[in-house]
């Protein structure tokens, strides 16, 4: 420890200087010093304990407090290792405000951030770059100020010494021909890892969309600005928009990487595999970026931005695996899974969820701890291609590897060859419990075009040797088992349980088959009489129902247990208050003329068509009353209407009773045409019969020259022939439709010739 006097405070802490001209010198030696720090930590998100990833990049850094401990003012700093800042070139990095409301640059320290206004707080957030290549270890250092009482520590959890790590020469890549990689996404969002409003009725991971790219382009960034693509991601799940970005950079891309969506989000691997898609690199090309929404969230993401599959020996990265956490795109200003939406105006930049963001978040934890990862990537080389130029051996393993991925890889020639089926599985290579391979082959049973290769005959894939026990052959990582729920009975005997959840999945794509739950009984010493409902505590205020003055703002809190009698809860579930917010100035609102009206919604009968207009002053919309679209009726030429038929009728029975005749059927129009519809198409159809050979020159009775000569069914004999005539001469017009070529008389007789 060491002491600071008056005059470094001062250039320190500009804003608090009135606040310390009491004060001749700080020991920092103190007792106070040693109070865990107000319980204030300095916290920088995406690096490991000593290291830096990549130069250039930027870095969330957090100072927060933990309940119940709190700061009213700060002071950051990031110096590079050795140095007292007294020169500009002592610092490291640059820092990035993200709310300038609560955030500025010192005033005679423009490296240092320092607070706005000092008022008590629980944390705070900016970003921060970190140096070029070369720049050796740094050291962030924050002080914090509570009432009069400075504590500043140049050790412990409000300083973080970081270091680079060596990269790639320059940023480029050295390796030499292309690799190919699977990339694969393992969800781990679940109501088991994430309990806190999980959504239960549609949760689910969006298409995954990315790209294997150039340092020319990247998709998505830390403290940069969501573009259209990476909004309709974040916000919509819908890939489009970003698919038709990344098409539009051309040389910038060289393979587009799609899976499809995951509806429920948590899916174990024995009911459906993880999605997987494959991307190739090059020197060129050697950066590998992706993106995925998790569904309902406000604009909430999980991806890699950049990541470099390059290593410094020139060759390709082997294996890759990264948990991920959730960032937000900038775009909506919700904190809860189902806010509303709530553009964010004007749009903030892109940055990591961290566990302090709002006490109504799903992810908020008091302590800030890290957030438990949503989800974890997993990216395997399975072929390369061309020259390799780096210098170090590959293993026999790699080697085989590339070979059989190679001979794999399907062409879009047509299909030339002739195989046998797979034969089964052989033996797994290793005797013991360990990974090893195994091996099926097939046989070439022809081959019609000789010009044209044919693919492999052999397959390899990775298995377990015998002998493991079950904890063994299970290359699940689980987590320590959470503690028993309360029991489920207020008394008497009940029901408990708890849980754990799977940290890792197996590599190899298998199930994880160990218990994720236990339950047993459990007794409460408890009297069971009649007892009153019971309630959980208030939630946070909603925000204030306008934004300028008066308005009402709410809180609510839920039923947990209902009275054990039945009666109803009289508790008070919802309590609402006025809110007062900054008086409201006088908004001038100047709008653009309305422009024409729009085409009409139909192209014929009745639609709607409507116009715009826009405003002209730099006014959020909400403030402003007049309408911003007009909708109307529109009315367009009847469409036109076909003619509707009826199905056809049943033939009718054959009009002779020997020989030739015909038979005829019909159907009915149900709606005629209208207004330039199609017309109606014929309603008679005739086709022709033949019963049987009349004889000829028999002597027969009257009766069967009358049945003869009118050669009907015996049914229509009885209705038109018998007695010689029609029973009424109504049916006359009957007998004309079904003998339209036949001489009937007046008493509906139909005349044939005599028999000569």
């Amino acid at each position: 420890m060491t002491s600071l006097n008056i005059r470094t405070v001062m250039e320190l802490f500009q804003p608090l200087k009135e606040s310390f001209l009491a004060t001749s010198t700080i020991s920092l030696s103190s007792k106070s010093c040693l109070r865990e720090i107000l319980n204030c930590h300095l916290l920088i998100s995406g690096t490991s304990d000593l290291y830096f990833v990549l130069s250039l990049s930027l870095y969330p850094v957090s100072l927060y407090a933990s309940s119940p401990s709190y700061f009213r003012g700060f002071t950051l700093i990031a110096l590079k290792e050795g140095r007292e800042g007294v020169t500009p070139d002592d610092y490291a990095g640059t820092f990035k405000l993200i709310d300038e409301s609560d955030t500025q640059f010192m005033t005679n320290c423009p490296p240092a951030v320092t607070e706005s206004i000092p008022r008590r707080r629980t944390r705070i957030q900016v970003f921060w770059t970190a140096p070029p290549s070369g720049s050796g270890c740094v050291t962030l250092k924050a002080s914090v100020v509570q009432r009069r009482i400075i504590f500043f520590q140049d050790e412990g959890s409000l300083t973080k010494r970081l270091c680079e790590k060596v990269c790639v020469e320059g940023g480029k890549c050295c390796a030499c021909g292309t690799a190919k990689y699977r990339v694969t996404f393992y969800g781990n969002w679940s109501e088991k890892v994430h309990p806190k409003d999980y959504p239960r009725r549609a949760n689910h991971w969006s298409a995954l969309i990315g790209a294997s790219h150039s340092r020319s382009y990247m998709l998505w960034e830390y403290g940069g600005f969501a573009s259209e693509g990476v909004k309709q991601v974040a916000e919509y799940g819908s890939p489009v928009k970003m698919e038709e970005e990344i098409r539009q950079k051309g040389d910038d891309v060289m393979t587009v990487i799609k899976t499809k969506a995951q509806w429920p989000a948590w899916q174990p691997l024995n009911v459906r595999s993880s999605p997987s898609a494959e991307f190739s690199v090059d020197r060129a090309h050697h950066l590998m970026s992706f993106l995925t929404m998790l569904g309902p969230s406000p604009d909430w993401n999980v991806g890699l931005s950049g990541e470099d599959l390059c290593t410094r020996d020139c060759g390709w990265v082997q294996r890759l695996v990264k948990d991920l956490v959730p960032w937000d795109a900038g775009t909506d200003s919700g904190v809860t899974y189902e806010s509303p939406n709530k553009p964010s105006n004007p749009q903030e930049r892109i940055r990591p969820l961290t566990s302090l963001d709002h006490p109504q978040s799903p992810f908020y934890d008091p302590s800030g701890g890290p957030i438990t990862p949503l989800a974890r990537v997993v990216v395997e080389r399975i072929a390369r291609k061309g020259e390799q130029c780096n210098t170090v051996p590959d293993t026999i393993d790699d080697i085989v590897a590339d070979i059989a991925q190679e001979e794999k890889e399907e062409d879009n020639t047509p299909e030339t060859c002739i195989y046998s089926n797979w034969s089964p599985w052989s033996a797994c290579s290793s005797s013991t419990c360990d990974k090893g391979r195994r091996m099926r082959q097939r046989m070439l049973k022809a081959q019609l075009d000789p010009s044209m290769p044919c693919l492999h005959t052999q397959d390899f894939e990775p298995c377990m040797g015998p002998g493991c026990s079950e904890e063994e052959a299970s290359t699940c990582m689980m987590s320590e088992w959470i503690s028993w729920s309360p029991c489920s009975a207020s008394c008497g005997m009940g029901m408990r349980s708890r849980e754990r959840y799977v940290k890792q999945f197996p590599e190899d794509g298998s199930s994880c088959t160990l218990p994720t739950e236990e339950t047993e009984k459990c007794v409460v010493n408890e009297d069971c009489s009649p007892s009153s409902c019971v309630v959980t505590e208030w939630a946070e205020w909603e925000p204030c129902s306008v934004s300028c003055g008066v308005g009402m703002r709410k809180r609510e809190r839920m039923m947990k247990m209902e009275a054990s009698d039945g009666s109803p809860c009289r508790a008070q579930l919802v309590e609402a208050e006025k809110c007062m917010m900054p008086e409201c100035n006088e908004v001038v609102c100047m709008l653009s003329p309305w422009s024409d009206w729009g085409e009409c919604s139909v192209s014929c009968g009745v639609g709607m068509r409507s116009r715009q207009r826009m405003l002209k002053t730099p006014v959020e919309p909400s403030l402003c009353s007049d309408e911003l679209e007009q909708v109307e009726k529109c009315m367009l030429p009847e469409c036109p209407t076909d003619c509707m038929l009826s199905e056809w009728s049943e033939w009718s029975e054959c009009n002779k009773s020997c020989g030739k005749g015909h038979m005829i059927r019909s159907r009915m129009v149900k709606l005629e045409p209208q207004f330039g519809g199609m017309p109606c198409p014929e309603t008679v159809q005739r086709k022709k019969c033949k019963i049987r050979k009349c004889m000829r020159g028999s002597r027969t009775s009257d009766k069967k020259k009358r049945q003869e000569s009118c050669p009907l069914l015996e049914d229509q004999t009885k209705q038109f022939c018998g007695g010689g005539g029609l029973s009424s001469r109504e049916h006359l017009g009957d007998i004309m439709q079904i003998f339209p070529h036949r001489d009937v008389d007046m008493w509906g007789r139909v005349r044939t010739s005599r028999f000569r």
